[in-house]
């Protein structure tokens, strides 16, 4: 399978809270709910059709606890993504779970990079990552990741955690997919190429 990484981030690149002021109140964050007044139809379609090519979802703690308590609340039969959310198989990081709640899960515990990596062994399509931004960072900087798709909301939140947030390795990455929105949300899917490139720039001339 391969390793996505999904995130809703502001333009200060703020990932936590996105969808309701009280989704995450860790930390005092006061700030949550930032992602939906941009919310819009293309959007919905467009993150419906990622969780298309999910096999299995792969979250950390926080999150986990978050999605567990909320998704199984809702009921609305038209929503786009309660079914596959709820039937999906869940993978949950944890070294203080000992078992799940938002069934099918399963419980990661010990080195998580290797038990990604096995994970990421098995045949199926993608392993996604949705939110668990702490976990997202960390098998970014182990090299797991094979593609991150980003929706980039048109705001400066200006407190809470942010996508990437602790020192790691540099990562380079291609642009493969790009869309506005109409209510101004910026689509972005890129695929991970390894270690970033650095250069110096020696003048116009030399880059063409």
């Amino acid at each position: 399978m391969k390793l996505v990484l999904t995130e809703f981030v502001s333009l200060d690149g703020v990932s936590q809270g996105p969808g309701s002021p009280t989704e995450d109140t860790s930390d005092g964050f006061t700030r949550g709910g930032w992602l939906v007044p941009y919310m819009d139809e293309q959007f919905v379609r467009r993150t419906s059709d990622w969780l298309d090519l999910a096999d299995a979802l792969l979250l950390g703690r926080r999150t986990y606890e978050a999605f567990a308590r909320d998704w199984p609340q809702i009921t609305d039969p038209g929503d786009p993504y309660t079914a596959r959310m709820n039937s999906l198989p869940k993978y949950v990081v944890t070294n203080t779970l000992t078992e799940g709640s938002w069934h099918p899960t399963t419980v990661l515990r010990g080195d998580a990079v290797r038990a990604v990596k096995e994970l990421k062994g098995r045949p199926g399509r993608e392993l996604q990552i949705h939110g668990s931004a702490r976990l997202g960072s960390s098998m970014l900087a182990a090299g797991l990741v094979d593609t991150l798709r980003l929706v980039v909301a048109p705001t400066l939140v200006g407190s809470g955690r942010r996508l990437i947030e602790h020192p790691s390795d540099a990562v380079g990455l291609r642009l493969v997919e790009q869309e506005v929105t109409p209510n101004g949300l910026v689509i972005l899917e890129y695929e991970a190429v390894g270690d970033a490139p650095v250069g110096q720039y020696e003048g116009v001339t030399a880059l063409v």
